[in-house]
Formats: C-alpha cells, structure tokens, sequence
C-alpha cells in the first residue's frame, strides 16, 4: 500500500506545509493590501505569516538557522504569493470564503509540524502546546502587531483556542505510542481544521472580558426565578 511508504507520507507532508504556507502568506498579503501598503510592504505581511510563526518556534527551541533561513523555498514561495496578491488583490480578495477554508486547513497543518516538533525535541507538555499554537498563530500575531492592532487570535474568532486543542490532540495521541507519525498528522490537522470550520459555521467565540460569561447568565437566572417565587 502505497500510503505506508515513508517516502510518500513524508512528500505528502511536505506538500501540505507548502500548501499552508501559500494560504497564509496570501492572507497576510490580502492584509497588507488593504492597509494599502506599497509592493515591498505587501510581500513582507506575506512573509511575515507565511513562515513567521515558525521562525519565532525554531528560536525558541533553539532549532537555528531557523528552517526558513535553511530551506529558502519557504520565502521564495512567500515572496511570489505577495507578489500575486499585489497584483491581483481586487481578484484575490472575492474568494474570501474559499481562503477562510484553506486557512483553517493551514491551521490545521501547522499546528501538528508544530508540535510534532516539540515532541521531537522532547520537551514539556506546555512547550509541546506552545510549539504548535506559535508555528500555527505566531505569523498572524506578528502582522496584527505590525499593524498596530491587537491580535485578532486575543479578541476574537475560535481560532488559537482550535490550535491548543489540536495540539493537545497530537500529544495525547503520542503518549499512546500507537498510532505512527503520518497518522497522528493528519488526525490533528484533520481535527484542527474541523473545528475551526465549525466554528466560523457557528460564530462560536470565547466569552469576551465584562461580557455576558456563563457565570453572569447563570445568576440572571436565579434571580428572575427567584422574583419568580416572590410573586
């Protein structure tokens, strides 16, 4: 069977992560359009998300020179994605619902690299967390904070949230030590992607500080079954 050859789970691999990388640097760039930015401004948004959050993984755990930086493919790919969005941002920018898909699905496939390779390394079960949500968000919270806005992924959207549980997906699923590596990756990017999708379906979103939380709903209703009772 063709799908356990290793070779061809690891080009199947490697194809998703390129895949990733176009989609995001595409909604970076779509970012940097918007904020009408000039050509080199858009390709750089580009870069930034295409492979900023793994940039920023690779330092932290000490994987340097950075992959990025190793295999140039990653910013060539980036740079000619900017490229294409400045061009044809008016164009790019219709297939909004078609890119919010294939972001999830980068998602997705970041944060299973990302934390394969926190597993990889052996590290702590929060670094293993972190190495996926960083790879998987880190590129995003970069060109919001170049934008000078808050990050999207601390204010709304199931977005991170989709991400930490995905990487925690992948290290309950490695602590089994039964499922061998190309199925753990897509099992989490799979999940990862599913749940993101569900949750732009449904507009579900954590509670938002001083708004309406569970707590608060909850003891509304005590007291209108209380007023209740007193009537």
């Amino acid at each position: 069977m063709r799908f356990t050859d290793p070779v061809f789970q690891t080009h199947v691999i490697y194809l998703f992560d390129m895949i990733g990388t176009v989609i995001f640097a595409i909604t970076g760039g779509i970012r940097g359009a918007r904020l009408k930015l000039d050509l080199l401004g858009v390709i750089v948004f580009a870069c930034t998300v295409g492979v900023g959050g793994g940039m920023v993984r690779d330092m932290l755990i000490g994987n340097v020179p950075v992959t990025a930086f190793r295999h140039g493919i990653y910013l060539v790919v980036c740079i000619l994605t900017g490229l294409i969005v400045f061009f044809l941002s008016p164009l790019v920018r219709r297939g909004r619902d078609l890119i919010q898909i294939f972001d999830a699905f980068g998602l997705g496939v970041f944060t299973a690299i990302g934390a394969a390779k926190g597993v990889e390394l052996g590290l702590s079960i929060p670094g293993i967390l972190l190495s996926g949500v960083i790879t998987a968000v880190g590129g995003g919270v970069i060109r919001d904070i170049m934008s000078c806005r808050i990050p999207v992924v601390l204010t709304s959207d199931f977005y991170a949230t989709a991400s930490i549980l995905g990487a925690g997906l992948y290290l309950a699923l490695a602590q089994t030590g039964l499922i061998p590596f190309f199925w753990m990756f897509l099992l989490v990017m799979a999940f990862v992607t599913g749940i993101r999708l569900l949750a732009v379906h449904y507009k579900v979103r954590l509670p938002v500080s001083g708004g309406k939380t569970a707590f608060f709903l909850y003891r509304r209703y005590r007291k209108k079954i209380r007023n209740s009772k007193d009537q």
